[in-house]
């Protein structure tokens, strides 16, 4: 399992599906939020909104629950979400980007820096791991949505730069810039994707044995806990046997 694999990731790690399901919607809610304050509120004309929007679709966020959110960027409620990115090295020296949204930058950042501590990792410098990464535009289509002939032909003519098809689904990847375009074709061309977003894709992996992969695992989990923080992004390989030990 890799890093970039974040789809698959949240999969393996999400059994405590009530609570988690509020905290994810929550987490939908402000990026949601944010996008319509950062822009007009209206998802055809402001596309980061757009693609909030079909991000809290494909997690079966209730359309009400949407609706509140764009709302919400037009109200004096006070509350206003900086972004903040924060960069560091977890167990076995991972590389590990975590994107937050905060309304107290200090309170996030010593949470964030709290657990790569915890873990035996440490906080870094902003620009410290980013360059092991490659910033792109990711959707995602179950194995369902085509052939890997067929999906490929349709993220060619979309514009995409690249298709990973296995048994699971389809990975398609663009420049991040491009996402929104490249969305907009492929879903005239195959329908809703299950996931539609940016993602640290990494340059090179760092594989780790089962110790190291569990107190990873831990980092991980804590990180989801936090209501600040809305994405975590690392070059960590672990093997199917290992997360199969880990997950037992």
């Amino acid at each position: 399992m890799a890093g970039h694999s974040q789809f698959k990731n949240i999969m393996h790690r999400k059994g405590r599906q009530d609570a988690v399901r509020a905290k994810l919607f929550s987490k939908l809610a402000r990026e949601i939020t944010v996008a319509a304050k950062a822009g007009l509120p209206d998802v055809n004309m402001n596309a980061r909104l757009r693609l909030a929007v079909q991000a809290a679709k494909a997690q079966s966020m209730p359309k009400d629950n949407i609706e509140r959110a764009i709302k919400k960027a037009s109200g004096a409620d006070g509350e206003n979400y900086e972004e903040v990115r924060y960069e560091g090295y977890g167990p076995g020296g991972v590389a590990i980007i975590v994107e937050a949204l905060t309304d107290n930058r200090n309170r996030t950042a010593s949470a964030v820096r709290s657990y790569f501590t915890k873990s035996g990792g440490a906080l870094g410098e902003t620009g410290s791991v980013a360059f092991m990464f490659n910033r792109v535009g990711e959707i995602v289509y179950p194995a369902k949505a085509g052939s890997a002939d067929d999906v490929l032909e349709a993220a060619i003519e979309a514009g995409a730069e690249d298709v990973e098809s296995d048994d699971e689904g389809h990975v398609v990847t663009c420049s991040f810039e491009d996402l929104n375009e490249v969305s907009k074709a492929l879903e005239a061309a195959l329908g809703e994707a299950e996931s539609t977003k940016v993602v640290w894709r990494p340059t090179t992996t760092t594989a780790l044995d089962e110790e190291k992969a569990a107190s990873l695992m831990k980092l991980l989990d804590a990180m989801d806990e936090d209501d600040d923080v809305q994405n975590v992004h690392g070059n960590y390989e672990i093997s199917e046997e290992i997360m199969a030990k880990l997950e037992g």
